[in-house]
Parts: structure tokens; sequence; C-alpha cells
């Protein structure tokens, strides 16, 4: 118990720093490019392969979801 009352005591006297280690790039403009070009991608698709998937997963679950609604409640 005392061990555990010791610890805590050294984690609270810690101090809290909100500054970043290491600096990031900014990289919002290159960003704001790529999702304000207009080339007829929707715009929750233009992130890449991984937004592509994961709109067809949340889609996918959608559909599921809704097909057993209907065979639960029928």
């Amino acid at each position: 118990f005392y061990l555990l009352f010791q610890g805590l005591r050294q984690i609270s006297q810690r101090t809290i720093s909100t500054a970043s280690r290491r600096q990031f790039e900014n990289r919002v403009p290159e960003k704001q490019k790529l999702f304000q070009e207009d080339n007829g991608i929707p715009v929750h698709l233009k992130g890449g392969v991984m937004d592509a998937l994961l709109y067809r997963v949340t889609m996918g679950l959608t559909v599921f979801g809704k097909a057993n609604t209907k065979i639960f409640i029928l």
C-alpha cells in the first residue's frame, strides 16, 4: 500500500507539458489542395485506399444491419 501511495505521489508531482517533443511539418496546405481539387471524386473518397476501404466496410455493415433488422422484426 505504501509503494502505491509513493507512486501516485510521484506521478502527481510531475509537471504536465503540452509542448510537443517532436516537431511535425505543417501538411494542411497540401491536404487542402487534395480535398478542394475538382476531379469528380466524392470528398469522402479523396483520402485514398483507406477511405475507400472504410466506406465499403461501413456500407456493408449498414446493409447487413438493415437486413437483420427486417428479418428480426418480421
